[in-house]
Order: C-alpha cells, then sequence, then structure tokens
C-alpha cells in the first residue's frame, strides 16, 4: 500500500474509530480534547489527500469492489467537509455542556461518513457510508432522547430520507443488470432501459437526502436537534452530499437525455418554493432550514445544466456560509433561550464578533458583490441561461429571494428593540469559529472567478468566465431587494410558513394510508395466524397425551413382557428409556427454551435498540473490512 493510499484510509477510518469509542464509552472527562485532536489530524489529512489523490478500491462482492477515489471533485469537497467537522466541533467544546462523549462520537462518525460518501467510487462504497450518514443524523437529530419532539423529528427525517434511499439499491440492480458493474463512472455505458432505470434510482436518492421537493419538509423538523448538528449537516454532509451526488453522476444524468432537464427543473423550483418558504418563517432555525433547500436547488440545477464546476463552488461557499449562520443562530438561542426573529431583535449589536460574522454570511447569502455566494450563483445561472431562458428566469427569482430572506435576518438581528433577556453569554470557543468561517463566507467565491473557474472548468466541466452582464445584474438586484427588505414588511401566508404543507401532504398519501394497512395486518395477524397457531398448539397437548399413553400403555408393556423374558436386557433398555432418551428430550427442551428466552431478548420494539444493533453490526463489519484492507 503507497502512502497516498494510506493517507486516504486513515482519512476515514480515523474518525470512524475515534468516533465509535468515544459513542460507546461515553468517557466523563476526555471527549472534547480527543474528539478535537482527531478531527484536527483527519482535516490535515484530507487535504493531504486532496493534493495526492489517492485512489483504493478492495473486493466487495462478486462484480462489485469496494472503491474509493480522490478525483477532481473529491479533491475540492473533501477539505471542506473537514475543516467545517473541525470549526463545528470547536464551537461545540464551548456550547455543548452534557453527554459530550456521545455527541462527538456521533459527530465523528458523522463526519466519516460524509468522507466516505465524498471519496465512493461505487455503488457498495457509496451505499454503506449513505446508510451510515442517514443512521447517524437520527441519533444527533434526536440527541436529547428524553424529549419525544426531538426523536420524533429525527425519526421523521431518517424515514424519509431511508425511502428516498431505496432508489440507490434499485440503482445498483440496474447497474448490474445493465452489464456494466457497480463503479459510479460506468454507469452512463448501462444497456437499454437500465441506464434510465439508475439514473432514476440516483436521482430520487439524491433529491432525498439534499431536501429538494417533494422531500423538502423533514429538513423543519431537524431544527429539533442541536445547533451544531444543524450546522454540519445543513453545509458539509447529509443535505449537500445530496447535492454532491448529483454533481459526481452528472455523465450519467447527461447521458440519458431526460435526466438532466427534470433534474434542473426540480433544483430551481426547489430554490424559488423554499425561498418563499424561508421569506415566510417567524424563527431564525426554520429561516436558514428552508434557506438550505433553495441553495442546494441551485446545486442541483448545475448538475442538471452540466455546471459541475459552478456547482461545486456553490457548494464549498455555502458550506462556510451555512455553517455560520446556523453556529450564530446556536450561540444566540444559549444565550438567549429563543430563536423567534421578534425576540432577536438587536442581538448583533450585544455581541459584535458574532454580529458582524453573522452579517457577513447573511450579506453573502443575499448574493451582494464582491462575497462569495454572488459569483458561485452566477455561475450556476449562466449555465441555466444557455440550457433554457425559463430556467434562467426561475433562477433569478430565486436569487432575489435569496436576498430578500437574508435581508429579513439581517433586519432582525440589527433592528433596535424589545429582546429576551440573557440566559448566558457567549464563550471564546464559540466566537472563534465564526471569525474563520466569515473569512470563506467572504472569499470562496474566487472558485467562480477567472483564473480558478476555467481551472474549475476544465477539471470537472462547466464553463470557466461568468460573463460580466450577468455579475452585475445579479448584484444590482441583490442589493434593490435588500434595500427594499429593510423598508418593508414581508406577509407571512400559512402555507408557506407551514412548508407547503408539505408534510401533512405525505401524512395523507404515505403516512395515514400505510397505517391503515398496517392496522389491517394486524388484526389479520390476531384474529387469523394466531388462532391458527393457537389450534395448532392445543393439538399439540393432545397428541403428547396420545404418545404419553402409547408409551404407558404400549411401550412399558412390551418392555415389560420383554424384561419377564430377558430381564437383564430389559433393565438395560429402561434405563436407557430413563437416563438417556428423557434426558436427551429434556436437555434438547431447556435448549430450545433457552434460544426462544435469547431470540426475544433484542426484540424490544424500541428503535434506539435496533439501532445500536446496526451500528454494532456495522462497526464490526468494518474493522473486519478495515483489518482485511490493510492486511492485503
Amino acid at each position: 500500500m503507497s502512502g497516498p493510499q494510506a493517507v486516504l484510509l486513515a482519512m476515514v477510518v480515523l474518525p470512524a474509530t475515534v468516533g465509535c469509542v468515544l459513542a460507546l464509552a461515553r468517557p466523563r472527562r476526555g471527549a472534547v480534547p480527543i474528539a478535537l485532536v482527531t478531527s484536527g489530524l483527519t482535516t490535515v489529512l484530507a487535504f493531504a489527500a486532496a493534493l495526492t489523490r489517492p485512489a483504493v478500491s478492495y473486493p466487495f462482492v462478486v462484480g462489485a469492489d469496494f472503491a474509493l477515489d480522490v478525483d477532481a471533485l473529491a479533491a475540492l469537497v473533501v477539505p471542506m467537509i473537514a475543516t467545517v467537522t473541525f470549526l463545528v466541533l470547536v464551537f461545540s467544546a464551548g456550547n455543548i455542556r452534557e453527554s459530550r462523549g456521545r455527541f462527538h462520537g456521533l459527530m465523528l462518525i458523522f463526519a466519516a461518513a460524509a468522507l466516505v460518501t465524498a471519496t465512493a467510487a461505487s455503488i457498495p462504497a457509496l451505499l454503506f457510508a449513505w446508510e451510515v450518514m442517514g443512521a447517524t443524523s437520527y441519533a444527533l437529530i434526536g440527541f436529547w432522547w428524553r424529549d419525544v419532539a426531538r426523536v420524533s423529528a429525527g425519526l421523521t427525517a431518517f424515514i424519509t430520507t431511508r425511502t428516498a434511499d431505496l432508489g440507490l439499491y434499485v440503482a445498483a440492480g440496474a447497474a448490474l443488470a445493465g452489464g456494466t458493474g457497480m463503479a459510479l463512472a460506468d454507469l452512463p455505458a448501462a444497456q437499454g432501459p437500465w441506464r434510465d432505470v439508475a439514473a432514476a434510482g440516483v436521482v430520487v436518492a439524491a433529491l432525498g437526502k439534499a431536501a429538494q421537493l417533494p422531500f423538502s419538509f423533514w429538513l423543519s423538523g431537524a431544527m429539533k436537534g442541536p445547533s451544531p448538528v444543524s450546522a454540519l449537516l445543513h453545509s458539509a454532509a447529509m443535505v449537500a452530499m445530496g447535492g454532491y451526488l448529483l454533481l459526481r453522476v452528472e455523465p450519467l444524468l447527461a447521458a440519458t437525455g431526460w435526466a438532466g432537464p427534470l433534474t434542473a427543473w426540480v433544483g430551481v423550483l426547489t430554490a424559488v418554493l423554499m425561498g418563499l418558504v424561508a421569506l415566510a418563517q417567524r424563527d431564525l432555525k426554520q429561516l436558514l432550514a428552508a434557506s438550505t433547500a433553495a441553495q442546494l436547488g441551485f446545486v442541483v440545477l448545475a448538475a442538471g445544466v452540466g455546471a459541475v464546476g459552478g456547482g461545486a463552488a456553490h457548494l464549498v461557499a455555502h458550506a462556510s456560509v451555512k455553517a455560520l449562520l446556523f453556529l450564530a443562530a446556536g450561540a444566540w438561542l444559549t444565550a438567549l433561550g429563543t430563536e423567534d426573529l421578534r425576540q432577536l431583535r438587536g442581538v448583533a449589536r450585544r455581541w459584535p464578533v458574532v454580529g458582524v460574522a453573522a452579517s457577513v454570511a447573511a450579506l453573502a447569502l443575499a448574493g451582494i458583490a464582491p462575497l462569495s455566494l454572488w459569483a458561485t450563483k452566477d455561475a450556476v445561472l449562466t449555465a441555466a441561461l444557455e440550457s433554457s431562458p425559463w430556467l434562467y428566469a426561475a433562477g433569478l427569482l430565486a436569487a432575489a429571494l435569496s436576498a430578500a430572506y437574508a435581508g429579513k435576518a439581517l433586519w432582525a438581528i440589527w433592528r433596535r428593540g424589545a429582546r429576551a433577556d440573557d440566559t448566558g453569554g457567549v464563550s471564546t470557543l464559540e466566537q472563534a469559529p465564526l471569525v474563520l468561517l466569515a473569512v470563506g463566507a467572504a472569499v470562496l467565491g474566487v472558485l467562480a472567478l477567472p483564473p480558478i473557474s476555467g481551472m474549475l472548468a476544465d477539471a470537472l466541466g462547466g464553463h470557466g468566465q461568468v460573463p460580466i452582464v450577468e455579475l452585475a445584474v445579479s448584484a444590482v438586484i441583490a442589493a434593490i431587494v435588500l434595500l427594499l427588505m429593510l423598508r418593508l414588511r414581508t406577509p407571512a401566508p400559512r402555507w408557506a410558513r407551514r412548508w407547503l404543507g408539505l408534510e401533512a401532504a405525505a401524512q395523507a398519501v404515505v403516512v395515514r394510508p400505510s397505517l391503515t394497512v398496517a392496522h389491517a395486518l394486524a388484526r389479520f395477524d390476531d384474529h387469523v395466524l394466531d388462532r391458527a397457531v393457537n389450534a395448532v398448539a392445543g393439538s399439540v397437548p393432545v397428541l403428547a397425551r396420545s404418545a404419553a399413553r402409547v408409551d404407558d400403555h404400549v411401550l412399558d408393556r412390551a418392555v415389560n413382557a420383554v424384561a419377564g423374558s430377558v430381564p437383564v436386557l430389559a433393565r438395560s433398555a429402561a434405563r436407557v428409556d430413563d437416563h438417556v432418551l428423557d434426558r436427551a428430550v429434556v436437555a434438547v427442551a431447556g435448549l430450545v427454551r433457552r434460544l426462544g428466552h435469547l431470540a426475544r431478548a433484542p426484540q424490544t420494539g424500541a428503535i434506539h435498540q435496533y439501532f445500536l444493533q446496526t451500528v454494532a453490526v456495522l462497526a464490526a463489519g468494518a474493522v473486519v473490512w478495515s483489518v482485511y484492507a490493510v492486511m492485503g
């Protein structure tokens, strides 16, 4: 194994291993420094991997390898994931005060899964990381497990994304049926209709993770998790990885002829409609959640129109912007005990470092020049204009809405007025990462400007240069909308504030019919299957008594008859019957009873116990695979 390959394996194995140890051992002391050192080393390894661009591949199943590859796209995204994770954990060191071992362990596992997702070159590797990322998100959103509402929100997020994830399994089957194997790069060569089936499966799975329509509603409930979880989940992991996957499989989308346009329209419609949802919110974290779906809509749009370079640049810049805004919201929530925009009036004046950093991110989110998202958004819109003027018009509307909801947040945090009383302070550990993220929010737009944009376009695909006219038009629109937001009050229609009624629609279309079927099956189980089992069970004693009578009146008499004629043989047979056969029957019955008790033990009906069993099996599998990989 070469040095670069060892770096790649260490980058994913180190945080996963340390995270499992911390999550399971839950040390009362030392968890924070261990997690920070691990995350720091992982960041160094991520930059080293981005520079050396290693690839590893190991046999997994017949016809499918477990392959990781740091190609040009992964080389851009992997350092972003590691860096944002490190800064979020630094913030968490000052923000999370309870169950630190479990929290930091789960965050490291979450980050490791995102790193594997970003480097996965085959469907088995992608599926493994995809599933771990989803399961860990459930544990993190419902981290405060004594609060039923938080656990329920985590369950909603898990089930919604898990339903969409089935698309990856469909894509895996289509890849095998299409004769291409399971390498992601080979999917466009699948034969016949199997290529379309694979594309449809990947698109559904990616849209679910990226919280695009119609799956967007799960992001609303995910806000019940700790703020550092929201910061990582919405910026560099989980949601971002949905958009990232579509960028990675852009050749597959283009090869089908229909998947690219469909993806582009879903992305731009999500950007517009979730922009309206964000504008209607009265809670800061809800506003940021809706804006995450909207901004990822630009990344999905980029994948649909082939602007991989611009989409990747927007993904990276958005990570800094959104991580900063969620961490700032978390700091204010800890200090003031509220996320209500009306109660946050003037909060930026009270903590200037947090306020200025958050303002830089909000201005970048609005598309104000020369901050990051101004240029990256235009790189996507330029490609959309070449594809369809209607796509461009919708994207321009989404960009204007970005300025509107960013302006709403800015107006709330700087406006003088009634404020909530302090319940705590904002520590240095909480403020330091915000400053670094603010630098990223300000300067990462260079990824979409010459000469770097040209290099990204050559390496990833897309358009190397954004016309000056496009940059000027979007900057003027953003500035005008932002100024108007300082003067106007935005109406908040109920349908927008309730996330377009998507969750209610899911309840009506999916949940309630599923529960109806489940109740019908339960009644069938109770009244048909159970009665059949009880009837069979009732016949067993009858058969047993018949067998006993045969034993008493036939076998015993036969033995006695034989004993009368052959006493020695009879006594031997009797001893065999008493001491061997009876004991064997009793031993077998006892073994079956013990096995029954063991089989019932894990069937508790408690989902967190099922989750721990799944994590244990996955962890054991990962350890076996890691040992095999190192020894191989």
